[in-house]
Protein backbone atom coordinates (compact mmCIF):
# COMPACT_ATOMS: atom_id res chain seq x y z
CA UNK A 1 0.00 0.00 0.00
CA UNK A 2 1.27 3.72 -0.56
CA UNK A 3 -0.18 6.41 1.01
CA UNK A 4 0.31 10.26 0.25
CA UNK A 5 0.10 13.03 2.35
CA UNK A 6 -2.11 16.38 1.84
CA UNK A 7 -3.49 14.64 -0.70
CA UNK A 8 -6.14 16.67 -1.94
CA UNK A 9 -3.43 19.65 -2.48
CA UNK A 10 -2.35 20.67 -5.64
CA UNK A 11 0.58 18.36 -5.38
CA UNK A 12 -0.33 15.95 -3.62
CA UNK A 13 -3.52 15.35 -6.30
CA UNK A 14 -1.38 15.13 -8.92
CA UNK A 15 0.78 12.32 -7.33
CA UNK A 16 -2.52 10.53 -7.01
CA UNK A 17 -2.78 10.96 -10.65
CA UNK A 18 0.40 9.65 -11.20
CA UNK A 19 0.22 6.70 -8.86
CA UNK A 20 -3.04 5.62 -10.83
CA UNK A 21 -1.07 5.56 -13.85
CA UNK A 22 1.14 2.86 -12.50
CA UNK A 23 -0.60 0.69 -9.96
CA UNK A 24 -4.58 -0.05 -8.87
CA UNK A 25 -6.83 2.19 -7.01
CA UNK A 26 -6.91 -0.10 -3.81
CA UNK A 27 -3.37 0.25 -3.93
CA UNK A 28 -2.88 4.57 -3.37
CA UNK A 29 -4.65 5.56 -0.38
CA UNK A 30 -5.52 9.46 0.57
CA UNK A 31 -4.32 10.66 3.68
CA UNK A 32 -6.11 13.97 4.44
CA UNK A 33 -7.41 16.48 6.90
CA UNK A 34 -11.08 16.75 5.25
CA UNK A 35 -12.29 13.58 4.11
CA UNK A 36 -15.02 14.80 2.65
CA UNK A 37 -13.23 16.80 0.02
CA UNK A 38 -11.60 13.25 -1.41
CA UNK A 39 -15.11 12.01 -2.01
CA UNK A 40 -14.36 11.90 -5.88
CA UNK A 41 -10.77 10.03 -4.77
CA UNK A 42 -13.11 7.15 -3.12
CA UNK A 43 -15.50 7.03 -6.43
CA UNK A 44 -12.59 6.02 -8.13
CA UNK A 45 -11.50 3.34 -5.34
CA UNK A 46 -8.51 5.06 -3.65
CA UNK A 47 -9.21 4.15 -0.18
CA UNK A 48 -9.53 7.78 2.21
CA UNK A 49 -8.14 8.41 5.67
CA UNK A 50 -8.17 10.89 7.85
CA UNK A 51 -4.71 12.50 8.98
CA UNK A 52 -3.76 15.62 10.01
CA UNK A 53 -0.58 16.61 10.82
CA UNK A 54 -1.60 18.41 14.04
CA UNK A 55 -3.41 15.72 15.30
CA UNK A 56 -0.49 13.09 15.87
CA UNK A 57 -3.52 10.30 17.28
CA UNK A 58 -5.24 10.68 13.58
CA UNK A 59 -2.37 9.28 12.49
CA UNK A 60 -1.39 5.88 13.75
CA UNK A 61 -4.80 4.31 12.42
CA UNK A 62 -4.40 6.10 8.81
CA UNK A 63 -1.02 4.25 8.60
CA UNK A 64 -1.81 1.04 9.31
CA UNK A 65 -0.81 -1.84 6.84
CA UNK A 66 0.91 1.27 4.89
CA UNK A 67 4.55 -0.13 2.71
CA UNK A 68 5.08 3.57 1.54
CA UNK A 69 4.54 6.99 2.78
CA UNK A 70 5.01 10.10 0.87
CA UNK A 71 5.08 12.86 3.26
CA UNK A 72 4.30 16.26 0.92
CA UNK A 73 5.71 19.23 3.56
CA UNK A 74 2.88 21.19 5.47
CA UNK A 75 2.34 24.37 4.53
CA UNK A 76 1.73 25.98 8.05
CA UNK A 77 5.75 27.66 8.23
CA UNK A 78 6.24 27.80 11.45
CA UNK A 79 4.76 24.80 12.83
CA UNK A 80 6.38 22.24 9.94
CA UNK A 81 8.61 20.32 11.88
CA UNK A 82 6.79 19.99 15.18
CA UNK A 83 3.94 18.26 12.20
CA UNK A 84 6.55 16.25 10.51
CA UNK A 85 7.54 14.88 13.55
CA UNK A 86 4.29 13.22 14.43
CA UNK A 87 4.25 11.76 10.79
CA UNK A 88 7.79 10.29 11.23
CA UNK A 89 6.85 9.01 14.51
CA UNK A 90 3.89 7.40 13.14
CA UNK A 91 5.89 6.28 10.29
CA UNK A 92 7.98 4.25 12.59
CA UNK A 93 5.67 2.75 14.43
CA UNK A 94 3.90 1.10 11.59
CA UNK A 95 6.88 -0.51 10.11
CA UNK A 96 6.55 1.78 7.08
CA UNK A 97 9.22 0.33 4.50
CA UNK A 98 9.91 3.94 2.59
CA UNK A 99 9.16 7.50 3.90
CA UNK A 100 9.32 9.77 0.91
CA UNK A 101 9.41 14.07 2.00
CA UNK A 102 9.17 16.93 -0.09
CA UNK A 103 12.04 19.20 0.74
CA UNK A 104 13.68 21.94 -0.51
CA UNK A 105 16.50 22.23 -2.70
CA UNK A 106 20.01 22.26 -1.55
CA UNK A 107 18.34 21.72 1.93
CA UNK A 108 21.32 20.91 4.01
CA UNK A 109 23.50 23.66 2.93
CA UNK A 110 20.44 26.32 1.94
CA UNK A 111 20.08 29.68 3.26
CA UNK A 112 16.38 30.44 2.41
CA UNK A 113 14.22 31.09 5.64
CA UNK A 114 12.35 28.37 4.20
CA UNK A 115 15.05 26.14 4.07
CA UNK A 116 15.54 25.76 8.14
CA UNK A 117 12.29 23.59 8.67
CA UNK A 118 13.20 21.29 5.64
CA UNK A 119 16.46 20.33 7.14
CA UNK A 120 15.13 19.77 10.74
CA UNK A 121 12.65 17.29 9.32
CA UNK A 122 15.47 15.45 6.95
CA UNK A 123 16.83 15.15 10.59
CA UNK A 124 14.12 13.77 12.10
CA UNK A 125 13.83 11.22 9.10
CA UNK A 126 17.49 10.40 9.24
CA UNK A 127 17.22 9.17 12.93
CA UNK A 128 14.06 7.85 12.96
CA UNK A 129 15.86 4.37 11.37
CA UNK A 130 12.83 4.68 8.66
CA UNK A 131 14.19 4.00 5.19
CA UNK A 132 13.92 7.10 3.43
CA UNK A 133 14.07 9.40 0.10
CA UNK A 134 14.45 13.20 0.34
CA UNK A 135 12.62 14.56 -2.84
CA UNK A 136 14.72 17.67 -2.72
CA UNK A 137 12.21 19.96 -4.69
CA UNK A 138 13.02 23.23 -6.59
CA UNK A 139 10.68 25.80 -6.87
CA UNK A 140 7.12 25.43 -8.61
CA UNK A 141 7.25 27.08 -12.32
CA UNK A 142 3.29 28.32 -10.88
CA UNK A 143 5.04 30.36 -8.48
CA UNK A 144 5.60 32.25 -11.37
CA UNK A 145 2.73 31.38 -13.42
CA UNK A 146 -0.46 30.72 -11.49
CA UNK A 147 -0.22 34.58 -10.65
CA UNK A 148 0.31 36.63 -14.21
CA UNK A 149 -2.76 38.88 -13.52
CA UNK A 150 -0.96 41.89 -11.52
CA UNK A 151 1.95 41.63 -14.22
CA UNK A 152 -0.44 41.61 -17.03
CA UNK A 153 -2.17 44.59 -15.80
CA UNK A 154 0.73 46.65 -14.87
CA UNK A 155 2.97 45.40 -17.51
CA UNK A 156 5.70 44.35 -15.03
CA UNK A 157 6.59 41.54 -12.94
CA UNK A 158 8.21 42.83 -9.65
CA UNK A 159 10.91 40.62 -7.49
CA UNK A 160 14.27 41.36 -5.59
CA UNK A 161 16.13 38.20 -7.47
CA UNK A 162 18.48 40.50 -9.92
CA UNK A 163 19.59 37.89 -12.22
CA UNK A 164 19.83 34.99 -10.21
CA UNK A 165 18.69 31.99 -12.35
CA UNK A 166 15.74 29.80 -11.11
CA UNK A 167 15.56 25.93 -11.79
CA UNK A 168 12.12 25.44 -11.90
CA UNK A 169 9.79 22.77 -12.81
CA UNK A 170 6.44 22.20 -12.92
CA UNK A 171 4.64 20.35 -9.96
CA UNK A 172 3.35 18.02 -12.22
CA UNK A 173 7.07 17.18 -13.07
CA UNK A 174 8.30 16.48 -9.26
CA UNK A 175 4.91 14.96 -8.70
CA UNK A 176 6.15 12.04 -11.80
CA UNK A 177 9.14 12.05 -10.00
CA UNK A 178 7.22 11.16 -6.32
CA UNK A 179 5.33 8.57 -8.32
CA UNK A 180 8.49 6.93 -9.88
CA UNK A 181 10.13 6.61 -6.41
CA UNK A 182 6.78 5.22 -4.69
CA UNK A 183 6.56 2.70 -7.41
CA UNK A 184 10.31 2.28 -8.01
CA UNK A 185 12.93 0.20 -6.70
CA UNK A 186 16.25 0.81 -4.99
CA UNK A 187 15.67 4.37 -3.99
CA UNK A 188 16.11 4.05 0.08
CA UNK A 189 18.11 6.06 1.55
CA UNK A 190 18.98 8.28 -1.65
CA UNK A 191 18.48 12.18 -1.53
CA UNK A 192 17.58 13.35 -5.07
CA UNK A 193 17.57 17.19 -5.91
CA UNK A 194 15.15 18.10 -8.15
CA UNK A 195 15.08 21.02 -10.37
CA UNK A 196 13.95 22.38 -13.93
CA UNK A 197 16.66 21.47 -16.85
CA UNK A 198 16.74 24.68 -18.19
CA UNK A 199 17.33 27.68 -15.50
CA UNK A 200 15.80 31.05 -16.21
CA UNK A 201 16.12 34.61 -14.88
CA UNK A 202 13.19 36.93 -14.12
CA UNK A 203 14.26 39.11 -16.89
CA UNK A 204 14.02 35.83 -19.43
CA UNK A 205 10.61 34.92 -17.19
CA UNK A 206 9.27 38.53 -18.17
CA UNK A 207 10.53 38.33 -21.77
CA UNK A 208 8.71 34.69 -22.08
CA UNK A 209 5.20 36.08 -20.78
CA UNK A 210 6.02 38.84 -23.20
CA UNK A 211 6.39 36.40 -25.94
CA UNK A 212 2.75 34.52 -25.24
CA UNK A 213 0.76 37.47 -24.00
CA UNK A 214 1.37 39.49 -26.59
CA UNK A 215 2.49 42.93 -24.68
CA UNK A 216 5.59 43.92 -23.06
CA UNK A 217 5.88 42.97 -19.61
CA UNK A 218 9.37 43.65 -17.86
CA UNK A 219 11.19 42.62 -14.74
CA UNK A 220 11.56 45.18 -12.14
CA UNK A 221 14.24 44.15 -9.73
CA UNK A 222 13.28 46.14 -6.14
CA UNK A 223 15.35 46.12 -2.99
CA UNK A 224 13.56 43.29 -0.47
CA UNK A 225 12.15 45.26 2.37
CA UNK A 226 10.61 47.11 -0.71
CA UNK A 227 9.39 44.28 -2.62
CA UNK A 228 8.12 42.87 0.91
CA UNK A 229 6.10 46.33 1.40
CA UNK A 230 4.49 45.79 -2.28
CA UNK A 231 3.68 42.04 -1.18
CA UNK A 232 1.92 43.22 2.08
CA UNK A 233 0.01 45.89 -0.09
CA UNK A 234 -1.33 43.09 -2.15
CA UNK A 235 -2.63 40.99 0.94
CA UNK A 236 0.09 39.23 1.62
CA UNK A 237 0.73 38.73 5.54
CA UNK A 238 3.86 40.39 6.38
CA UNK A 239 5.69 37.01 8.31
CA UNK A 240 5.11 35.64 4.57
CA UNK A 241 5.84 38.12 2.74
CA UNK A 242 8.70 38.25 4.71
CA UNK A 243 9.54 34.13 3.28
CA UNK A 244 8.79 35.46 -0.14
CA UNK A 245 11.29 38.30 -0.34
CA UNK A 246 14.07 36.36 1.89
CA UNK A 247 13.38 33.53 -1.48
CA UNK A 248 13.88 36.11 -4.37
CA UNK A 249 16.75 37.37 -2.80
CA UNK A 250 18.07 33.08 -2.09
CA UNK A 251 17.18 33.31 -5.63
CA UNK A 252 20.01 36.33 -6.37
CA UNK A 253 22.68 34.17 -4.85
CA UNK A 254 22.04 31.18 -7.07
CA UNK A 255 19.90 28.88 -4.34
CA UNK A 256 17.35 27.93 -6.92
CA UNK A 257 19.16 26.57 -9.50
CA UNK A 258 20.90 23.33 -9.74
CA UNK A 259 22.08 21.27 -12.65
CA UNK A 260 22.01 17.22 -10.88
CA UNK A 261 19.67 16.36 -13.73
CA UNK A 262 18.11 14.22 -11.11
CA UNK A 263 14.30 15.04 -11.94
CA UNK A 264 15.30 14.54 -15.57
CA UNK A 265 16.41 10.83 -14.84
CA UNK A 266 13.29 10.08 -12.39
CA UNK A 267 10.63 11.35 -15.17
CA UNK A 268 12.18 9.59 -18.01
CA UNK A 269 12.07 12.47 -20.31
CA UNK A 270 13.18 16.34 -20.14
CA UNK A 271 11.16 18.97 -17.85
CA UNK A 272 8.74 21.17 -18.37
CA UNK A 273 10.11 24.08 -20.44
CA UNK A 274 8.56 27.74 -19.13
CA UNK A 275 7.46 28.89 -22.68
CA UNK A 276 5.00 25.46 -22.32
CA UNK A 277 4.31 26.44 -18.71
CA UNK A 278 3.69 30.04 -19.60
CA UNK A 279 1.45 29.12 -22.51
CA UNK A 280 -0.68 27.26 -20.65
CA UNK A 281 -0.82 29.89 -17.65
CA UNK A 282 -2.18 32.18 -20.20
CA UNK A 283 -5.42 29.88 -21.65
CA UNK A 284 -6.59 29.75 -18.08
Amino acid sequence: MILVTGATGKLGRLVLEKLLEKVPAHQVIAAVRNPEKAAELRARGVQVRKADYSQPETLGAAFAGVEKVLLISSNEVGQRAAQHQSVVEAARKAGVKLLAYTSILHADRSRLALAAEHKATEELIRASGVPYVLLRNGWYTENYTENLGPALAHGAILGSAGEGQVAAATRADYAAAAAAVLTGSGHENKVYELAGDTAFTMTELAAEVSRKAGKTIVYKDLPPEQYKGVLEGAGVPGPFAGILADSDVGASRGELNGASGDLRRLIGHATTPLADAVAVALQR
